[in-house]
């Protein structure tokens, strides 16, 4: 928007020697669509009582979000910092599918007492991924947790998403909740709550997760899930 305020003023463009203003990360094909999608473009209006105000106004917003972004930047390198300076940066920045952004959410979540959880099963109703059941009578029924810190939880949602691409096991038990007939979500979750007890055991004992090792005591206590591993 900065550079071409006007729809006029993209009509006449040779976009071969301007693609890089439209996105350098997509593939070529994707280019060439847009570029056709725009010469054969057609306004829904040309009156400027309804263009020149909101041309304005786009134009403000994207001056605003750039402005947002440069501060984002430096969110995100104080963190960065901050994150280095704890002793268990280790447990955390390893993790399959962490990364730079959910690491430090993983370290926060579980912070540095150890007395705070006594129990995995603890951290995971804090945490508002191990289910609740409710009784009435002879009917008992299991539901998502409600009350519980909404970010947290979805800090170990979104990692646990994650780990289906970069961890072995976790994409074979993802798979075999899926071929039971689970959803996306439910398989996530029912996945979360075996990682965060594998992780409450790492915290606790200041050791970092190691896939091969787990492997190996899975393949030792006999987990169906060597199977699907073979498969």
């Amino acid at each position: 928007m900065n550079l071409f305020p006007e729809y006029a003023a993209i009509i006449g463009i040779d976009w071969a020697d301007r693609k890089h203003d439209l996105c350098l990360k997509m593939p070529d094909k994707v280019i060439a669509q847009r570029i056709k999608a725009i010469k054969s473009a057609i306004p829904l209006t040309n009156d400027p009582g309804v263009i020149e105000p909101n041309q304005l106004m786009v134009v403000a917003l994207v001056h605003q979000l750039a402005l947002l972004l440069g501060h984002i930047d430096h969110f995100d390198d104080r963190i960065a910092e901050c994150f280095a300076d704890f002793d268990d940066a280790d447990l955390f920045s390893n993790l399959p599918g962490a990364g730079k952004q959910l690491a430090p959410r993983l370290l926060v979540a579980f912070g540095e007492d150890r007395s705070r959880f006594a129990s995995a099963q603890a951290l995971g109703c804090y945490a508002g991924i191990a289910p609740v059941t409710e009784r009435s009578g002879n009917k008992s029924w299991v539901h998502w947790r409600y009350s519980c810190p909404k970010f947290l939880r979805q800090t170990f949602i979104e990692w646990t998403n994650q780990t289906v691409r970069f961890s072995f096991w976790a994409r074979a038990f993802y798979q075999a909740q899926r071929e039971k007939g689970k959803t996306h979500q439910m398989a996530i979750r029912a996945l979360a709550f075996k990682w965060i007890r594998i992780l409450w055991r790492c915290w606790q004992d200041r050791k970092p997760y190691d896939e091969a090792r787990y492997l190996m005591a899975l393949k030792n206590q006999g987990s169906p899930l060597v199977k699907e591993l073979a498969n």
